[in-house]
């Protein structure tokens, strides 16, 4: 057995061939999906390591993949190969465009993500079931750009209950600011809704009305993506919501 350091999930991460039996055991490098880089709750990750880490298995035409989530492939090289390339093209796609979009004057973080163009596939083997790739895309940006969004005020913020009874004071009320997120939520902007949602439950957690509009935009939003991670998120925040806690 041979033993290749890669970092991809973990910095100590590792994949296996065995030269007898051209067999490649991938680990976590492989998972039958948009692999798991971007998770937001987890440390750094390196998606143009992984990337790497896959060529260099693709480039040993293995017979067999055992990878450490899903199904094993064997006597379909063709099939292995081109399974390990496209995902670390996919990686590759993903690491060089957010990098251009950083070195084209570097706007706040959160931009841009809006600024870069998602790679899409396919196959069956690169679907954002679990992870999102729009997540890939910040754990780029955390790495080489840092842990500040670009915004002044985020450099040194006010804490977020004093922000959201100030922004909550302007609109009108807490109230004011769920029912105009719930406005925009049948939009369908729900990006929107959502920020304005956390203001309205971060100014009056205790409000039964607000709980209750502000759950129903987080569900709303669950209900509409595909990746588990962002769906458990969602979820996790409509209850704290239901439960008068703002989602932290």
């Amino acid at each position: 057995f041979e033993i290749h350091h890669c970092r991809g999930e973990t910095d100590d991460h590792s994949w296996v061939w065995c030269a007898d039996r051209g067999t490649i055991c991938p680990g976590d490098l492989f998972i039958w999906a948009v692999p798991n880089d971007g998770n937001p709750q987890k440390v750094q990750r390196y998606p143009w390591e992984r990337a790497k880490g896959l060529r260099a298995m693709a480039a040993l035409s293995p017979r067999a993949l055992c990878p450490g989530h899903g199904g094993p492939v064997t006597g379909d090289t063709a099939l292995i190969v081109r399974m390990l390339s496209e995902t670390a093209g996919f990686l590759e796609a993903v690491t060089t465009r957010t990098l251009a979009a950083m070195e084209n004057g570097s706007p706040p973080h959160v931009d841009i993500v809006t600024e870069v163009a998602l790679p899409k596939s396919d196959s069956a083997w690169l679907q954002p079931v679990y992870d999102d790739t729009e997540f890939l895309v910040r754990n780029v940006i955390r790495h080489f750009g840092g842990w500040w969004s670009g915004r002044p005020s985020e450099l040194k913020p006010a804490p977020r209950a004093m922000l959201a009874c100030e922004i909550a004071a302007l609109s009108g009320g807490a109230e004011r600011l769920a029912t105009r997120a719930a406005e925009l939520g049948a939009q369908g902007q729900m990006r929107l809704a959502a920020h304005l949602a956390d203001y309205a439950l971060e100014a009056a957690p205790e409000n039964a009305t607000v709980q209750q509009q502000v759950a129903e935009i987080y569900e709303r939003c669950a209900a509409q993506e595909t990746s588990l991670m962002s769906v458990n998120i969602f979820r996790s925040a409509a209850a704290y919501a239901r439960a008068g806690r703002p989602y932290r």
